[in-house]
C-alpha cells in the first residue's frame, strides 16, 4: 500500500458496538447508562460542593477526596454520553481525531485517578504512622501541587498514545470492541508493525498502574503494622478512617485489571465479556465511590443530611 493511501486510510472513521446480543434492550440499557451517569455527576458533585463549602473538610483526605470526585465527573462525562448516544440512536462511527481525543481523556485521567489514590494512601500513613507530622507534611499548598503534579503526570505519560495510532495505518476493519476507544483496542486494527505501542503500553501500565498499586499495598502494610500497636479502641478508629479508601481502592483497580486480563485472554470469552468489562470499568468507581464515602465517611455523611433537609425545608 502507497504511502498516500496510508495516510488517508488513517485518517477515518471507527465504529463502535454496544453489547452483541442484546441490540433488541438498547433503549434500556441507554436509559440505565443514562441514571448511573446523573447518579455519578450528582453524586461527585455533592461531593465536591460539600468539601469547597465546609472550612472543616479543608483537610489533605478531603481535598484528595475532592480531586477524585472531579476526575470521576470527567472520565464519565468523556465515555457515557457518547455510549448513550451509541445505545439509543445507533449512532456507531466515531471520527477518527475524536476516537484519539477520547482515548487520550480516559487513560489519562486513569492515570490520575490512580496517582490521586496513592497521594490518598500515603496522606493515611502520615496520620497514622507519623500522626505529629502529618500537619506540617500535607499543606494546603503542598496538596495543590501534588494534584498539579496527578495531572501533569497523567497527561504527559499518556499523551504518546495518540501519536503512535495516528503514525499507523488501518487498511481492515475498523470496528472496535468496545463502546468507546482504547489504546490497546485501536492499534490492533492497524496493518503494520505495532511492537512500539505494545511496549510503550507495557511500560506504562507497570510504571503507573503497577508502581502505584505496589506503592499502596506497601503504605498499608506499614498502616497494618503502626495500627495494631495501638489499643484495640484506637486501632479500630485508626481502621476506620482507610476503610473508604480501601475501597476506592478496589473499585478502581479489580475491574481494571479484569478488563486487561479480557484484552489478554479475549479470544477465550468473547466480546460480550469484553464490553461489559470494558463498561463496568468505566462505571464502576464514579457511580460506587461518592456512595462508599457518603456512607462510610462520618463527616460527609453528616454533611449531606444537613444538605438534604435545607433543601426539603
Amino acid at each position: 500500500m502507497s504511502a498516500s493511501n496510508n495516510s488517508s486510510s488513517s485518517a477515518s472513521t471507527f465504529t463502535l458496538i454496544g453489547i452483541p446480543g442484546l441490540e433488541a434492550a438498547n433503549f434500556w440499557l441507554a436509559f440505565l447508562l443514562c441514571s448511573l451517569y446523573l447518579l455519578a455527576v450528582l453524586g461527585n458533585g455533592t461531593i465536591i460542593y460539600i468539601i469547597k463549602a465546609e472550612q472543616s473538610l479543608h483537610e489533605p483526605m478531603y481535598l484528595f477526596l475532592c480531586m477524585l470526585a472531579a476526575i470521576d465527573v470527567l472520565i464519565s462525562t468523556s465515555t457515557m454520553p457518547r455510549m448513550m448516544d451509541l445505545l439509543w440512536f445507533n449512532s456507531t462511527t466515531i471520527g477518527f481525531d475524536a476516537c484519539l481525543l477520547q482515548m487520550f481523556c480516559i487513560h489519562s485521567l486513569s492515570a490520575m485517578e490512580s496517582t490521586i489514590l496513592l497521594a490518598m494512601a500515603f496522606d493515611r500513613y502520615v496520620a497514622i504512622c507519623c500522626p505529629l507530622r502529618h500537619a506540617a507534611m500535607l499543606t494546603s499548598p503542598r496538596i495543590a501541587k501534588i494534584g498539579l503534579a496527578a495531572v501533569i503526570r497523567g497527561a504527559t505519560v499518556m499523551a504518546p498514545f495518540p501519536i503512535f495510532i495516528k503514525r499507523l495505518p488501518f487498511c481492515r476493519s475498523r470496528v472496535l470492541s468496545h463502546s468507546y476507544c482504547l489504546h490497546q483496542d485501536v492499534m490492533k486494527l492497524a496493518c503494520a508493525d505495532i511492537k512500539v505501542n505494545i511496549i510503550y503500553g507495557l511500560i506504562v501500565i507497570t510504571s503507573v498502574i503497577g508502581l502505584d498499586s505496589l506503592l499502596i499495598s506497601l503504605s498499608y502494610v506499614f498502616i497494618l503494622r503502626a495500627a495494631f500497636s495501638l489499643r484495640q479502641e484506637a486501632r479500630l478508629k485508626a481502621l476506620g478512617t482507610c476503610t473508604s479508601h480501601v475501597c476506592a481502592v478496589f473499585l478502581f483497580y479489580v475491574p481494571f485489571i479484569g478488563l486487561s486480563m479480557v484484552h489478554r485472554f479475549g479470544k477465550i470469552h468473547g466480546s460480550n465479556i469484553h464490553v461489559v468489562m470494558a463498561n463496568v470499568y468505566l462505571l464502576v468507581p464514579p457511580v460506587l465511590n461518592p456512595i462508599v464515602y457518603g456512607v462510610k465517611t462520618k463527616q460527609i455523611r453528616q454533611r449531606i443530611t444537613r444538605l438534604f433537609q435545607r433543601t426539603t425545608h
